[in-house]
């Protein structure tokens, strides 16, 4: 399956109200359609456990109904689709360090739970060609690297009883494009490994109300000197460190040289591995202006293709992201030239 350019479809089926009002309108028909119009080869769609699952933790058969209909009209449509598992049982992102929340890694009875619910969506969707697999959205400590590759394995094997399809996932640290080195050259053949891409965090993520550490009044601009970002990056602690290890490794540019350097340590183990690489998320807030989001995702993009990185941007509506929301409409057609071509 060949991943070029594609789009999240981010809050439909994650992260989000789970209601029948809310998947019936956040995106429609329309949508997949228009996304399949301007020249995107495929989706990624992020979904929660809450949306398989119901509170008795049993398989809510008319969501997967629901969700079948969706990857027939991709096909219908000619998009590829990744079900990306977002939030799985005992583990969501979101609550990064806590312990008593993420404890899928410490608990079997929830690995087991994990390796239940990717039989099931194999079983399910495994039969589609255009559809890929993603085990899980964003492994955040690093003390579970160890054990995460372990679950990788678990999982693959439980998916390969239904399927030959693409399976994709990657590091631990939020997905970190410098933590691909830490998984397991893979057993078996179709796979991807994946990066998020978000550096310099500082700039694509200025004014976010989720990061305590980051102002609600700083505008940052882009690309700015390496010691405008450095400075800046600090508050953020060992996320915004990023941009000093690159100084350290020699890099002097903020722009194309230093995203080719944040990137190349995932080329070099995907390499290693003898598998693709793909980058799942990439992006700018809605609040960072408008002129300098055009310039990083010029970058983003020109490095991107320099190594044959598919990737898909994050995302398409909503989410403080959304592609086709009234702050990116004056830079809508910029990026989709920049994307599409």
């Amino acid at each position: 399956m060949k991943l070029n350019r594609g789009i999240n479809l981010g809050g439909f089926l994650s992260q989000c109200d789970h209601t029948e009002e809310h998947y019936a309108s956040f995106i429609t028909e329309e949508d997949i359609r228009n996304i399949a119009k301007v020249g995107f080869d495929h989706v990624r769609l992020p979904i929660d456990c809450d949306f398989f699952l119901d509170d008795k933790n049993e398989f809510v058969p008319a969501h997967f109904e629901m969700l079948d209909k969706l990857v027939c009209l991709c096909k219908e449509v000619g998009l590829n689709i990744i079900l990306d598992l977002h939030k799985a049982p005992g583990y969501d992102f979101n609550d990064a360090g806590n312990a008593e929340k993420n404890n899928l890694f410490s608990s079997e009875e929830l690995q087991l739970e994990f390796l239940r619910l990717w039989d099931k969506i194999a079983a399910s969707f495994g039969k589609y060609e255009h559809v890929a697999l993603e085990l899980l959205n964003e492994v955040v400590e690093s003390e579970n690297a160890d054990a995460w590759n372990r679950l990788i394995k678990r999982a693959v094997a439980t998916i390969r009883k239904h399927t030959k399809n693409t399976i994709i996932y990657g590091g631990i640290q939020w997905n970190s494009a410098m933590t691909v080195k830490l998984l397991e050259k893979p057993e078996d053949d179709n796979i991807v490994f994946t990066f998020h891409f978000y550096e310099p965090l500082w700039f694509t993520h200025q004014k976010a109300y989720w990061v305590p550490a980051m102002d609600p009044n700083e505008t940052v601009l882009y690309p700015e000197t390496m010691d405008y970002f450095i400075e800046g990056s600090k508050k953020l602690g060992y996320q915004g460190n990023i941009v000093s290890q690159a100084v350290e490794a020699g890099i002097t540019e903020m722009g194309v040289p230093f995203l080719e350097f944040l990137m190349k340590e995932a080329i070099e183990a995907a390499k290693k591995a003898g598998v693709p690489l793909y980058c799942g998320e990439f992006g700018v807030i809605d609040r960072a202006p408008l002129d300098e989001t055009v310039r990083w995702y010029t970058d983003a993009d020109t490095a991107f293709r320099k190594f044959d990185i598919g990737c898909a941007a994050w995302t398409y509506r909503g989410k403080d992201f959304g592609l086709v929301d009234e702050h990116f409409a004056p830079i809508y057609d910029k990026l989709i030239d920049l994307w599409i071509r």
